[in-house]
């Protein structure tokens, strides 16, 4: 892996672990899925813009837009849309350590649904990933974390891992950027009606929202997608997924720098865990692609 590669993979890893921290302070001045329901809509728009502007083509395969509609549900809606409730509640970093259970659970269900073979190393990473989960959420339930919203993060987490597995492949074929786009635009549909039918918009405005909100929707929003695709191209998909293991710890410590979330010790021991977990799940997998 080339020098590159290796500040392509951090700048991702970065970028996506910022979006808890600015999603929790976009709720707690505006209706969750309100705001993730406009995010994506401007996202998905420039998205699908963008992917004009290159040349590519509105005409997917029907693979392709059965990845739109499941990414778009259950990424999305789902995934996001319940993060998004939850962090009313819970610290940016809970969520992002829970979020960041995503490859253990991929592995998990891909043992369990898919017949695949468990090797050493994913066992000792699994094993170890959930551990330090079970750490720092035993830390956090003694310290009175909303069990509401925990449950919240760990459907929304369940979700993205069956968002994963359901489409394996399916975004091959060229037009990335319109499939990545058009299930913005789908999630973003489906959550302005759960929005409009439960919400009431109150916006408490201020710069801050103005700067996280512009944030949230450029850069781990669109950015972020950009570069993994990038990074993919580059270095394959497996060899990229290896920089999830970073997303605990700087998850973590952007929520500490900016919001001023406590850090525990039993938190850096369980986030210390988790990514080792992480990183063997994801080289088992490299080892077998």
């Amino acid at each position: 892996m080339d020098l590159k590669s290796i500040l392509m993979g951090l700048a991702f890893a970065i970028m996506w672990s910022s979006a808890f921290t600015s999603a929790r302070i976009i709720v707690e001045a505006a209706p969750p899925l309100s705001a993730l329901s406009l995010r994506f809509l401007i996202s998905g728009g420039l998205g699908v813009l963008i992917a004009r502007v290159l040349g590519q083509s509105w005409s997917l395969t029907p693979g392709q837009w059965r990845a739109c509609i499941i990414l778009g549900i259950c990424q999305n809606a789902l995934y996001l849309g319940l993060n998004f409730v939850a962090m009313q509640t819970i610290e940016a970093s809970l969520a992002v350590i829970i979020a960041s259970m995503m490859p253990l659970l991929v592995a998990l269900a891909s043992w369990a649904f898919l017949k695949e073979r468990l090797a050493p190393l994913t066992l000792f990473g699994l094993m170890a990933g959930f551990a330090g989960v079970a750490l720092v959420m035993g830390t956090r339930f003694s310290g009175g974390v909303d069990p509401y919203g925990l449950t919240l993060c760990i459907l929304g987490a369940i979700a993205l891992a069956v968002a994963t597995l359901s489409v394996r492949g399916a975004t091959s074929g060229g037009n990335f950027l319109m499939v990545v786009g058009l299930q913005m635009l789908i999630g973003g549909a489906v959550l302005a009606v759960v929005a409009a039918l439960t919400e009431t918009l109150v916006i408490d405005w201020s710069w801050k929202l103005g700067a996280a909100f512009a944030w949230t929707t450029l850069i781990p929003g669109l950015a972020a997608t950009l570069v993994w695709f990038k990074l993919v191209q580059r270095i394959n998909a497996t060899r990229a997924a290896t920089f999830h293991f970073l997303n605990p710890f700087l998850g973590v410590a952007i929520a500490a720098l900016v919001l001023g979330e406590e850090l525990r010790p039993t938190d850096l021991i369980g986030v210390a865990i988790i990514m080792a977990g992480i990183l063997a799940v994801q080289m088992s997998r490299r080892h077998r692609a």
